[in-house]
């Protein structure tokens, strides 16, 4: 048996995220692993149990490893733990507070209130105490048919909302507008419906009925003792209170009027449309008495750059309105009617952050090139003619992924070949002679469309979408491809083709291409692959012969290389893209190209984060296509770098075991 005393220097303690980890960890070996501190002993495989023990930031634990694999497991737990447990914001080793942050000394005369980091950054203003309406039901049944047919209107018109919703967000947080997908899906959930169908034949209005079905469901989840799924009941509620809301006539959830100028946002709790809605010049930054960093509103609001803090307790909602503060997205505090010391000092650091970005756009037509001369493109992922024109003026070095299922969703029919033709022209001329490589429809089971007739799949995830549905409906994909060809006289156009799991597949998309080229008899296109399918990366060499380039997409090629849905509110932290397994598809996948001559590009969601970007760079990703909004900040960062060290990086982390040890590495 092997026995150690650890210091716990996140600094929350051993709250949601890093309990996760650390219990995600002890499960990867076989050797029993307890956790004891104080009087209790728990099963350090047991998240439920690691959570009520209450470990606070800077206390000691004891750990027991008992078994076959008990040495690893200890050198393992070890570095986890020191490294902070995925968590980059914790105390250093010969620390035992953070001097940077804003927290007050025990002693100080102004109050503090210390939640958990959600968001980074730092807002300074006033404080608004967000109050939503509890929503009461007041209705008179009238007969079954017309409660169900009210109802269905209702749903109808929440989707249309949700998917305008999804579409804005697209132009700011691609990834993060998924969460509406969800949403969605949740309107359509069959157990869901045919509970309010059967409370509706009992004589419930429909506002009644779907309430109550909604509330059973949201209590349902609660009881679970797990808070990752405590906080994905806030998505149910969100869900309801919309539908609710259209059937009763009612159009915000927000009771008072806001003010004509910036504050920060204090709730007991906001749900992810909330969020959603909130506009940086505005809202300065947000503070809940309940939620947790991995709830939907916290990622939303990561995404939109709002700081923000959670589980900040209720003692907030007491607090006036008008009341200034400070709140330190990054350290998860929040200073109550600062002095002016305080205020000033706050303001320089918030200084310091807005000259470094301003720094970034200023130069952000600029090249990337690290310190040692090796040069990385950025580009940009767009959904549109608007987010190429964003793109452009950002400084993005081409279109690393067009996305065109925006041309498709909505609508009762296909869009035609002039229809699509004049966008991808606008969008070709909006880049100004630069690089857009059009990805052909990306669709299938799990988003299916209403002039397509595809049938139930059990795990649409793993049947007929991407490149496998385009083959299989030729009188769509030939008349995109149509499109994408005769575009290509307007500007430098690449076709790219999604989910590409065979070389076969990719030898029936590239004769269809030619074929098109033939007729019309236009100028050659550049033609490759995205390499989401971990099928598609062992086999790399074999396509390298063939492709002109490559592009990752590591959000699906994560979910498959590790079987985890990422929007899975259980499973959504290990979906790491930084998990060795993915990280080593990636280098294969490079290594493979570069041997053959072509490129490859990153536009998953990885590409963006700056923990990931030395490690990209280190492992010869050649194209970089983030969010429009972040490639200033990706350029600036990338001429920060050595490229030398980042190959050594990249050869480091490549041999570690765990997503966990990797983000320790990095950190």
């Amino acid at each position: 048996m092997r026995e150690l005393d650890l210091v716990i220097r996140n600094k929350t303690g051993l709250h949601a995220r890093p309990a996760k980890e650390f219990v995600t960890l002890a499960k990867s070996f076989i050797s029993d692993i307890q956790i004891q501190y104080g009087d209790k002993k728990v099963n350090a495989k047991s998240v439920i149990s690691v959570l009520t023990l209450g470990v606070h930031s800077g206390e000691t634990v004891h750990i027991e490893i008992d078994g076959t694999d008990e040495e690893a497991a200890e050198l393992a737990i070890q570095e986890a733990v020191r490294s902070g447990l995925g968590e980059e914001d914790h105390l250093p080793e010969d620390e035992g507070e953070d001097p940077d942050s804003i927290q007050p000394d025990d002693d100080a005369d102004k109050p503090g209130i210390k939640g958990v980091a959600a968001a980074p950054g730092i807002a300074i203003g006033p404080i608004l105490q967000l109050v939503t309406e509890e929503i009461v039901v007041d209705e008179i049944f009238t007969d079954p048919d017309s409660e169900n047919e009210r109802l269905k209107a209702a749903t109808v018109a929440a989707a249309k909302e949700l998917a305008s919703l999804r579409e804005e967000m697209e132009d700011v947080a691609s990834e993060e507008a998924a969460i509406f997908d969800v949403h969605i899906e949740l309107l359509e959930d069959p157990e869901l419906l045919d509970d309010v169908s059967k409370r509706i034949a009992q004589n419930e209005s429909a506002g009644v009925a779907w309430q109550q079905s909604i509330v059973v469901r949201i209590e349902r989840m609660k009881s679970v003792e797990d808070a990752l799924l405590a906080e994905r009941a806030l998505d149910i509620q969100d869900v309801g209170n919309r539908v609710l809301r259209i059937l009763l006539g009612q159009d915000d959830s927000f009771v008072q009027t806001w003010p004509d100028h910036p504050v920060v946002v204090f709730a007991e709790d906001l749900t992810p449309s909330d969020t959603a809605s909130f506009h940086k010049d505005r809202v300065l930054g947000i503070c809940i008495a309940a939620g947790g960093p991995t709830s939907h509103s916290a990622i939303l609001a990561r995404a939109l750059g709002i700081p923000a803090v959670v589980s900040a307790g209720s003692d907030i909602l007491k607090i006036e309105n008008g009341t200034s503060c400070i709140l330190d997205g990054s350290t998860g505090s929040v200073l109550i009617d600062p002095d002016e010391s305080q205020v000033k000092q706050a303001q320089g650091t918030l200084l310091e952050e807005k000259d470094k970005q301003a720094a970034a756009e200023k130069a952000s037509a600029d090249p990337a090139i690290t310190q040692d001369g090796h040069r990385v493109e950025v580009a940009a992922n767009v959904g549109n003619l608007s987010d190429a024109e964003t793109a452009h003026a950002m400084g993005a070095e081409g279109v690393g992924l067009l996305r065109t299922e925006f041309l498709f969703l909505e609508r009762s029919s296909a869009p035609s070949e002039e229809e699509q033709f004049s966008v991808y022209r606008d969008i070709a001329q909006a880049m100004h002679g630069q690089a857009v490589i059009i990805r052909t429809l990306d669709i299938g089971g799990d988003k299916p469309l209403p002039y397509i007739d595809l049938p139930h799949e059990d795990n649409p995830f793993l049947g007929e979408r991407g490149i496998r549905l385009c083959l299989a409906r030729p009188e769509i994909f030939n008349t995109q491809l149509r499109a994408i060809v005769r575009a290509s006289e307007f500007g430098t156009i690449r076709i790219m083709f999604p989910m590409v799991s065979d070389v076969s597949e990719w030898r029936a998309a590239r004769k269809l291409v030619t074929d098109i080229i033939e007729e019309m008899q236009a100028t050659n296109i550049e033609m490759g692959i995205m390499v989401e399918v971990p099928s598609a990366a062992l086999m790399a060499d074999a396509f390298a012969q063939e492709v002109d380039f490559f592009s990752i997409g590591t959000n699906d090629l994560t979910q498959y290389a590790l079987a985890m849905d990422r929007l899975h509110p259980a499973l959504a932290n290990q979906a790491d893209g930084l998990h060795p397994a993915v990280l080593r598809l990636i280098d294969k996948t490079v290594q493979a190209a570069h041997d053959h001559g072509k490129w490859v590009g990153v536009c998953g969601a990885l590409g963006g984060e700056p923990t990931a970007v030395p490690i990209l760079v280190g492992l010869g990703v050649d194209e970089l296509s983030v969010a429009a909004p972040n490639v200033a900040t990706v350029k600036a960062q990338v001429r920060t770098l050595n490229h030398t060290e980042c190959q050594g990086l990249a050869k480091e982390v490549l041999m570690k075991a765990t997503a966990v040890e990797v983000r320790a590495s990095l950190h």
